[in-house]
């Protein structure tokens, strides 16, 4: 439904609601009027904003988990210097494609009235609703593109995390209970049960503590990595190519745009905010947060491959020695820490899905709160069997990244930044915009092709 045919309801407190009373004048241009009608925003009392450090926090959570770890990974399949060059250049335009998202958010915002940020899909449906006349007709099919690859983003990196944390978590107890041999889907059952539990939160206020709790162990969990990676030298940068092969290359994509994977995340994040305008500028927290991530993605990336090469695996977790306790105690964080970055990925799809069955299934108002716990449990058993269905940690990685996280984090900007400004847009923002969309298409389109068929080829 838009924002302009909403009936005044409270969202959950999950998410900052957006009450809007509209009307609307039967004897206007439907078009015309849905795209300039003012609207009326008030905050649920039952919100309580986050602080920057909360931001941050919740910013380095949402972008730095399973993909770090298997970067290595990636500059195998792209080649030591090919996959720093490509890291760096695919990080500065996702940084600069969130800064778009942000600012045509802003521009939303003032058009419609509101006092606070609005979601993703509502970005784009008000961009295609206030711009030319032209694009207004799009609109709808705008929101629901936005919110369908949402959701099979956020959904896919949780399957992903099962599939990390069970295979850690397989690597400790074959360790200690040789003879036990479970197979890896068993592990992803023990870890979904806590899972479900945790998903039953509701605000972000009170998964601070979860994310909190999740950086600490993943903090010290890199620290650990690196000693392993360095304790022993590293081999001369000559002893590993340069340059793979392009289907390597094209698995690259996947994985380094699955890497940067806070996207879904920008908006709602900054629209819980207690100062939303911290956020922005050349020193704000979102630049300083990708800096950071970026940093940590490249170094992990480039001395994790130089140290083991082509013995890497999916995640460079599992190739730390199963022998000493310390590499272990690695394994066991990263399962607690992956709570942490489940919890975040999960918040987001919710306030898209459950309004909607909320609103058809007539018999989930009588008992809102329980359908919707249970909604939640359903939809933690449906990423459980995505994740069994695919165990195979580097590949699932590729294919979410290239699938899902091209269009939200390199496609949807840059058109939403043109539909926002049209026609005063220049040649310049236009072409630039336009090779943003090219290397978002070329790198969807190569990237699912090749996960597809590699994860064909193993079966």
């Amino acid at each position: 439904m838009s924002s302009t045919e909403r009936e005044d309801q409270t969202i959950s407190e999950s998410m900052i609601p957006l009450l809007e009373t509209t009307n609307k004048s039967k004897e206007d241009s439907a078009e015309k009027t849905t795209s300039l009608l003012p609207v009326t925003v008030i905050r649920d009392e039952s919100f309580r904003p986050i602080s920057n450090f909360e931001t941050m926090l919740h910013l380095l959570k949402g972008n730095i988990g399973t993909g770090l770890f298997a970067m290595p990974s990636a500059f195998r399949n792209s080649g030591l210097w090919t996959g720093t060059v490509l890291t760096i250049i695919t990080a500065f335009i996702c940084t600069h494609c969130m800064h778009i998202l942000v600012k045509t958010g802003l521009i939303v915002k003032e058009r419609r009235g509101y006092e606070i940020a609005v979601p993703y899909a509502e970005v784009a449906e008000i961009a295609f609703q206030t711009g030319s006349q032209r694009f207004v007709k799009h609109a709808k099919l705008a929101r629901i593109s936005v919110n369908v690859f949402i959701c099979v983003s956020q959904l896919g990196f949780c399957c992903v995390y099962l599939v990390f944390a069970s295979t850690n978590l397989k690597q400790v107890v074959d360790y200690y209970a040789p003879n036990l041999q479970w197979d890896v889907r068993v592990f992803m059952c023990l870890v979904t049960f806590p899972l479900i539990f945790l998903n039953w939160l509701r605000d972000l206020k009170l998964m601070a503590p979860v994310s909190f709790l999740a950086n600490v162990l993943q903090s010290v969990s890199i620290v650990i990595v690196f000693y392993y990676i360095t304790r022993d030298g590293l081999p001369p940068l000559n002893s590993k190519p340069a340059f793979n092969d392009w289907v390597g290359l094209s698995l690259f994509f996947g994985t380094v745009v699955f890497s940067f994977e806070g996207i879904g995340l920008i908006l709602p994040i900054q629209k819980d905010m207690r100062h939303p305008r911290d956020f922005e500028g050349w020193n704000g927290i979102l630049n300083v947060g990708m800096v950071l991530v970026t940093c940590l993605e490249l170094a992990m990336g480039f001395y994790g491959y130089l140290k083991y090469g082509a013995a890497i695996e999916g995640s460079i977790t599992l190739n730390l020695p199963q022998d000493e306790i310390l590499a272990r105690l690695v394994k066991v964080f990263m399962v607690f820490a992956i709570f942490g970055s489940y919890t975040m990925q999960f918040y987001v799809p919710i306030p898209i899905l459950w309004p909607v069955l909320e609103k058809n299934v007539a018999a989930f108002n009588k008992h809102p709160l329980v359908f919707e716990l249970i909604f939640r449990t359903v939809l933690v058993l449906v990423t459980l069997t995505l994740a069994a269905a695919i165990p195979h940690l580097d590949l699932y990685i590729s294919l979410v990244g290239a699938f899902g996280g091209s269009f939200l984090a390199l496609i949807f900007p840059p058109i939403l930044d043109i539909v926002t400004h049209w026609p005063h847009v220049s040649y310049t923002v236009i072409t630039k915009n336009f090779l943003i969309v090219i290397f978002g298409l070329t790198g969807f389109t190569s990237g699912t092709y090749a996960s597809v068929k590699e994860i064909l080829s193993t079966y």
